[in-house]
């Protein structure tokens, strides 16, 4: 029996955490991909990321970048903070409202592992914590099935490779 293409791992109540082993690549491929939001379209299994809008190519711990979005069929930009920008291992941003999405990269002997993570611990709009409210909205859903699919999109893309 093969090894599931996407494997979901455990997690907080207010996160959702999975991974994947990508073969014939390098970290640094990976770290090339995901750490260029203008690409994330190419990854986001969601559906939402459309193009980004403004902020640097490769964006650094502190800088911003906003995309644009659809969700609903209805359109909207997003400006997200990157907390984390580690080359081959790490790159994460934060949502205005707190929560954040992160790509963890790990080589090894298998091949690289690639973990994504979404995390509403954080999560607050006037101080009221939001992660609940993911749930009751259907984001958690919509995350958990997005996230399977965007682990499913790194294989494709570096097939193409």
């Amino acid at each position: 029996m093969s090894e599931p293409l996407v494997r979901f791992l455990p997690a907080s109540r207010d996160a959702i955490r999975a991974e994947t082993t990508l073969r014939h690549v390098t970290a640094a491929e990976v770290y090339e991909l995901v750490s260029q939001p203008a690409r994330h379209h190419e990854l986001d299994g969601a559906g939402t990321v459309r193009r980004q809008v403004r902020g640097p190519r490769y964006p650094a711990e502190g800088e911003s970048t906003t995309q644009s979005m659809r969700l609903y069929g209805i359109p909207y930009a997003i400006t997200a903070t990157v907390t984390r920008a580690e080359p081959e291992r790490a790159f994460a941003w934060r949502m205005p409202t707190g929560h954040t999405w992160t790509w963890e990269i790990e080589a090894g002997e298998e091949g690289v592992v690639v973990r994504e993570t979404f995390d509403a611990s954080a999560a607050r709009a006037a101080g009221v914590p939001l992660a609940p409210v993911f749930r009751l909205n259907g984001a958690f859903r919509r995350n958990r099935e997005g996230i399977a699919r965007s682990l499913a999109n790194l294989h494709r893309t570096f097939a193409r490779a």
